[in-house]
């Protein structure tokens, strides 16, 4: 058995929660003023997962990047080798704010999205 130590993100309270941990499981999770903090504990403790957000170069516009983010969370573990890969991408203009960039960026099956016109 062991404890974590996490600071809630699921709300603006901000709850110190504890998180005990038995054989790869969540047991308990104490700590939290609403169920967004135990569903945040029990998903974090065993499988973290971000949004990725960044930019990636644009061809043919004024601007010399566009914004863009992960249509949803992938696995945290991954966050590297996405920052590696957007990092390489260019793209032409027109984009526009949703258009899918990469439908499945780094084999997580999650797009990474434009997140303005362009």
């Amino acid at each position: 058995m062991s404890e974590r130590i996490l600071t809630c993100i699921g709300c603006p309270m901000g709850c110190t929660l504890t998180a005990t941990i038995e054989n790869g499981t969540v047991t308990t999770v104490t700590g939290n003023t609403c169920r967004r903090g135990d569903d945040y504990a029990r998903k974090e403790c065993v499988a973290p997962e971000r949004t990725f957000t960044g930019t990636v170069r644009l061809l043919g516009s004024t601007l010399p990047v566009l914004s863009v983010r992960t249509a949803a969370p992938i696995p945290k573990e991954k966050m590297d080798e996405v920052a590696r890969a957007v990092g390489t991408l260019r793209i032409a203009a027109p984009v526009k704010c949703g258009d899918v960039i990469v439908p499945s960026i780094c084999g997580t099956g999650v797009a990474l999205i434009a997140t303005r016109s362009a």
